[in-house]
């Protein structure tokens, strides 16, 4: 996706590698600024539900590095790490219509309690830091902001320019929202839950379309009954997204899962296919004979997956969510950021029981 046009930074859809097909990166911002030139006034269009926490933060630290004035405007909706992006700008404007939205950022964590309470700390340290950059915009207090971002707060334009969060409103119709899986968001509006869903723009069925990519073969002997997804056994996780097992009876153990995990990411199959391996085992219910099968449907199909160059958002997605440690930003120009993912899974436990 080209995100340079006419001298503007476009940033639509989804932050991060693409996901259905539309979405920017920070090194295509990066790359974007370079050509500009860093003394060129420039004007950053926003339109993105969200997506990565890291993208986000690396490209709102690109664009405090910029030298020439950056005049951020949301056209429709700076939702998530997008709006951490548009606290770079001298100037935030709102369009009529336009909402913005800050919220404590979520990861999935699988392994023991101390596992758990280690990604707690990362996760309220980087909330911690995003509160920061808010409250740098605003001049508010980073706690009362934090205190916010764990209710989930959305804006209008003139709610925004009231806090902080933008500089002033403009006239004119907004654009149309990004395509995004809004029904992640505890208190999305219902309008944006309504589109996606009418839309179908869902995580989990950009995540299954991608995995059907590679079908396994037929197999002649009885298909064994499908393990749960290992959030199922992880009991920290009080409520389950609807349609999800629970873990009661008839679940796989956690041993069982564990099992299942090890067979699917350590068969020889995955060598080289590392990523979607990860994918089958921990995104999908998909049994470990089914998975190994699948993997070995891969290797064969790999030149003609290569040639058709079809970009598959599980496989990134899934290499993303191996990433178990948190590099926090450091302070000044030459930060190099590295955040926990902000994905559309992590938040299903969020909206538990929550109906579109």
């Amino acid at each position: 996706m080209t995100i340079l046009v006419d001298g503007e930074l476009v940033l639509y859809g989804f932050v991060g590698d693409d996901f259905w097909g539309d979405g920017f990166t920070a090194s295509q911002v990066i790359d974007a600024l370079a050509m500009l030139g860093r003394d060129a006034d420039i004007t950053v269009r926003i339109n993105s539900g969200g997506g990565y926490t890291d993208d986000g933060i690396a490209i709102y630290n690109a664009l405090k590095a910029h030298r020439g004035d950056v005049a951020v405007v949301v056209d429709a909706i700076a939702a998530s790490s997008a709006s951490v992006i548009a606290m770079a700008g001298d100037t935030i404007t709102m369009r009529a219509g336009a909402l913005m939205m800050i919220h404590d950022p979520a990861k999935f964590t699988w392994g023991n309690a101390g596992d758990h309470e280690k990604s707690t700390e990362q996760l309220n340290k980087l909330a911690d830091l995003m509160a920061d950059i808010y409250a740098e915009q605003t001049g508010e207090d980073a706690e009362t902001i934090r205190e916010d971002m764990k209710a989930e707060l959305w804006l209008t334009g003139a709610e925004a320019v009231e806090r902080g969060f933008a500089t002033d409103t403009e006239g004119g119709r907004a654009k149309a929202v990004a395509a995004f899986d809004y029904r992640v968001y505890s208190h999305a509006p219902k309008k944006l839950v309504a589109m996606a869903k009418k839309e179908k723009w869902s995580f989990e069925a950009a995540t299954r379309n991608a995995a059907s990519a590679v079908q396994p073969p037929d197999h002649e002997k009885e298909k064994p009954t499908m393990a749960p997804k290992p959030e199922a056994a992880d009991k920290t996780f009080a409520n389950p997204a609807p349609g999800q097992p629970t873990g009661g009876a008839g679940a796989s153990s956690a041993a069982d899962v564990k099992a299942r995990i090890k067979a699917i990411t350590e068969a020889d199959a995955a060598k080289g296919h590392e990523a979607l391996a990860k994918h089958l085992a921990f995104d999908t219910d998909m049994p470990a004979d089914d998975a190994i099968a699948a993997l070995k449907a891969a290797a064969t199909d790999a030149p003609q997956a290569k040639a058709d160059d079809a970009p598959n958002p599980a496989k990134y997605q899934a290499s993303r969510s191996a990433a178990a440690d948190l590099a926090q930003p450091a302070p000044g120009a030459s930060a190099k950021p590295k955040a926990t993912i902000n994905t559309g899974g992590i938040y299903a436990a969020r909206r538990a029981g929550k109906e579109a």
